[in-house]
């Protein structure tokens, strides 16, 4: 299952790794696909939005689901 998050604070190289290790530390083997010149994040390997989210919000960011 794929999820998408709008990340409009996720602005450089270093939001885009801290975010997908924050990710992959919940599901280690969930594909993610940030990219910052949309700010989109992409999770597929997880069907949990919830955990997606609350890891995301701990690293300082403002997911929202898309």
């Amino acid at each position: 299952m794929k999820i998408e998050f709008l990340v409009p604070d996720m602005t450089c190289g270093h939001c885009v790794k801290t975010i997908s290790n924050a990710v992959r530390r919940i599901a280690p083997g969930a594909r993610v696909l940030a990219v910052v010149e949309t700010h989109c994040v992409t999770v597929d390997g997880i069907d949990d939005p919830a955990a997606i989210e609350a890891a995301i919000r701990a690293e300082g960011y403002t997911p929202a689901r898309v």
